[in-house]
């Protein structure tokens, strides 16, 4: 593990305890519009990905959905600033914390943002990817932050022990992309200084850019696309390490780990029609990967029918035939993908390159909880 900044002035003043991070995202309604939708990490099946290529894509993703971040931000330093026992339902009344850590924190975008955000503050971005870091300190020098923006390359959840307790730790689609959920929170939660916050976003809704009916085949394909991407989060969480079913209450699951449930906000994001380059930018890449995710569930489901032809062929007389569906689990109909190939072909006049009433409507789901004092 190696640790490519050092954060000054703060080892002492938080204590020495020690814990665990984590860092990784993906996209439909689990993890795509944001700065960190992107998908990375050791063991989950993305070491092919080339994320010195991958980079400026996730950097402009984050970029369109900057706006959220920035309303998020001002949120935490006003659940941060209230004065305990207001309601009972506030973080420790200090405003400014002096050391975030952006666990998981891709590219750096929203890294530099709450390093706007938060003028007191000195930021940590702790990533296992060495190319993305580089593009954090790119951006940080690029807007003046340099001199209280640090990164941390480090695996996660195991890498952040390496840091002091952090006043403020945020995880943005983090936390599913590790097999034991409710470990991951607690050790985010064990790197809390005390009265420290933990801001989790997970959840909220499947993104929507096209009408229901957008004149090119069957209506309401993006509510098919929501389902292939549910069977392949499902697949994905199934195949990670030490895999665990937890029930997704998340207030639940951060009280679970020694943490006192502060509040749950949902952001939207509304981007009308016309839609800038940016955000026409950032809806291509998305339905691009879900075009890659089907075809891949398509070769995958095509591979295991060979396997159960080839092993019927030897079977006795009396197995039962094979079958296969039109559809494959995580895959879309050969109708659905001709519109998606419709729909990513730039010459063609109803393409998301072109159409006119193309928008962006979707919601962030973001979770507060305090460690006491």
């Amino acid at each position: 593990m190696t640790v490519t900044e050092r954060v000054k002035g703060h080892g002492d003043g938080h204590g020495g305890r020690h814990g665990d991070g984590h860092g990784q995202g993906h996209g439909g309604g689990h993890g795509r519009g944001g700065g960190h939708g992107h998908s990375h990490g050791g063991g989950h099946g993305h070491a092919d990905i080339d994320w010195a290529v991958m980079a400026p894509v996730l950097e402009q993703n984050a970029e369109v959905t900057a706006p959220v971040y920035r309303e998020v931000a001002a949120w935490l330093r006003e659940l941060r600033g209230a004065r305990p026992g207001d309601g009972g339902d506030r973080a420790a009344g200090v405003a400014d914390p002096s050391l975030i850590v952006d666990a998981g924190s891709g590219p750096g975008v929203v890294t530099c943002l709450f390093a706007e955000e938060f003028p007191k503050a000195r930021v940590i971005a702790a990533d296992p990817e060495e190319a993305l870091l580089e593009r954090t300190t790119a951006r940080a020098a690029r807007l003046g932050l340099a001199d209280r923006v640090g990164t941390h390359r480090a695996e996660l959840p195991d890498g952040l022990g390496e840091l002091p307790p952090a006043d403020l730790i945020w995880a943005a689609r983090s936390v599913h992309h590790v097999g034991d959920q409710g470990a991951a929170l607690a050790a985010l939660a064990d790197r809390l200084a005390p009265g420290g916050t933990l801001a989790i976003l997970e959840g909220g809704l499947a993104p929507r850019s096209l009408p229901r009916d957008f004149g090119i085949g069957r209506p309401g394909l993006q509510a098919r696309l929501d389902a292939a991407n549910e069977d392949w989060f499902t697949r994905m969480r199934t195949e990670l390490p030490g895999a665990k079913e937890t029930t997704e209450d998340w207030p639940s699951l951060l009280k679970s780990a020694g943490l006192r449930h502060v509040a749950t906000r949902s952001f939207l994001h509304d981007l009308p029609a016309p839609l800038d380059d940016a955000a026409r930018a950032h809806i291509i890449a998305t339905f691009e990967r879900y075009r890659s995710l089907a075809t891949n569930a398509t070769q995958g489901a095509e591979a295991a029918d060979g396997d159960t032809a080839t092993a019927a062929t030897s079977a006795p007389a009396t197995s039962a035939p094979a079958t296969s569906a039109a559809a494959p689990a995580g895959g879309l109909t050969p109708e659905d993908a001709a519109t998606l190939d419709r729909l990513l072909d730039p010459q063609d006049e109803l393409s998301l390159h072109r159409r006119p009433d193309l928008f962006l409507l979707t919601a962030h789901t973001v979770h507060v909880a305090a460690k006491e004092s």
